[in-house]
């Protein structure tokens, strides 16, 4: 019976080691979200207080974390990650609601663009689009839009500035 030489066994442990501690998130498009990263005070773009967001690295900085809070007590969560197999961006978005919502996408022109189909209440099929834009002031804005499958026009559903509170 033959038996890998002692060389050979620390050679692939190595290899194994370095691979576990590195983690598989090492892709630069796993920061792509990076700059929502924070805890933020949202407004929307009259200064009222919409409510507050905290964005965090999660899961060996495979995963982008949301947990959002209104004012008025609406709160819900998304898992935000990066799929090297497709090249996009996934985020599964739940809330107190109800609500839950699917969308991939990616940056395009500097905003994180991410879309997704869901059906209303009502059972009408609808497209949600939210981009996220980093500003030079270190604020984002968020832009939540929602339009009826098959159709060209689009409705603001919400607009939120981000400002690191």
């Amino acid at each position: 019976m033959n038996h890998p030489s002692v060389p050979t066994l620390l050679t692939i442990i190595c290899f194994l080691l370095t691979a576990f501690c590195a983690g598989a998130c090492t892709d630069k498009a796993y920061a792509d979200f990076d700059f929502w990263l924070g805890e933020w005070k949202v407004t929307t773009p009259d200064g009222t207080t919409a409510g507050y967001n905290s964005i965090k690295k999660a899961f060996n900085n495979c995963v982008v974390t949301e947990h959002y809070q209104t004012k008025d007590g609406l709160y819900g969560t998304s898992l935000n990650i990066y799929d090297q197999t497709t090249g996009k961006w996934h985020q599964s978005w739940v809330d107190k609601t109800g609500l839950r919502l699917q969308l991939t996408g990616g940056v395009h022109d500097g905003a994180m663009i991410l879309t997704g189909e869901a059906t209303t209440k009502k059972g009408e099929r609808v497209e949600h689009k939210i981009s996220w834009t980093p500003q030079q002031n270190d604020s984002v804005i968020q832009h939540w839009e929602m339009r009826k499958v098959d159709t060209e026009n689009w409705q603001t559903l919400f607009k939120g500035i981000y400002t690191l509170h």
